[in-house]
């Protein structure tokens, strides 16, 4: 019989500002409703917004952890990860962004495969630099979520990653449109046409929560606050993913 393996998302962009961290902290708690072991693994390296998002003391961080494993100091993975409640775990990216360039991407994916044992899923924040951390992360996932907004760099860059995955011949990719944070006026048909595909689903404007601010500074995730919990687009996200 097969051992179960974790199902891996990793969530990104092709610019900053789209809502990528805030989606990876909904999701997070959409699963934790479901009942579901969840860790986020906070591979957006520089920013660190994971760990101060939810207001996590720990010492411990993604560098620490690598940085034992190359030297052979690792012994239980526990030990670097930090919990936030009964079903969400946290793997923090590193407090002091001088430590970035000292993570061996051999290591990153040594990582996910221990992780997918431990776990039902595995979230990943990323950024949206093509390195060599991300590719071994995109390599991981079962399925990558492109948050994207109607600004016309954020297509334009966008058009240019399908052209890419369509000459790779890979199509593990969800695209969401966040509309909460669009600035300009194209319509979802327009933004169709213009990528030469659907987007996959829609945040709509009115999906604007007013005290987000309040919330974060609280350390709180949205989709687990009982007024915010009708998240019926990420939730059907995450149930069409876990299903494929």
């Amino acid at each position: 019989m097969a051992i179960k393996q974790a199902k891996v998302i990793a969530v990104t962009s092709v610019k900053g500002g789209t809502g990528k961290t805030t989606t990876v902290l909904a999701l997070a708690g959409i699963l934790s409703n479901k009942k579901i072991k969840t860790i986020i693994v906070d591979m957006d390296l520089h920013s660190g917004v994971i760990g101060a998002s939810l207001n996590l003391k720990s010492n411990k961080d993604i560098y620490t952890l690598i940085n034992d494993y190359m030297n052979h100091n690792l012994k239980e993975i526990n030990d670097y990860i930090s919990k936030y409640n009964d079903y969400i775990d946290v793997l923090p990216a590193p407090k002091d962004p001088r430590s970035v360039g000292k993570i061996n991407s051999y290591y990153i994916d040594s990582l996910l495969k221990k992780l997918k044992y431990k776990y039902d899923v595995i979230l990943i924040d990323t950024n949206h630099i093509i390195d060599d951390i991300n590719l071994i992360t995109f390599d991981n996932a079962d399925n990558i979520i492109y948050i994207m907004t109607s600004d016309l760099m954020d297509l334009r860059n966008m058009k240019t990653m399908l052209a890419i995955y369509k000459d790779m011949n890979l199509n593990k990719y969800t695209l969401i449109l966040n509309e909460v944070l669009n600035k300009h006026s194209l319509t979802p048909h327009e933004i169709n046409a213009y990528l030469g595909r659907n987007i996959d689903y829609i945040i709509p404007s009115n999906y604007y929560i007013k005290n987000m601010k309040k919330l974060i500074m609280e350390g709180k995730i949205v989709t687990l606050e009982k007024n915010y919990q009708k998240d019926t687009i990420l939730k059907e996200v995450i149930d069409n993913i876990l299903k494929g």
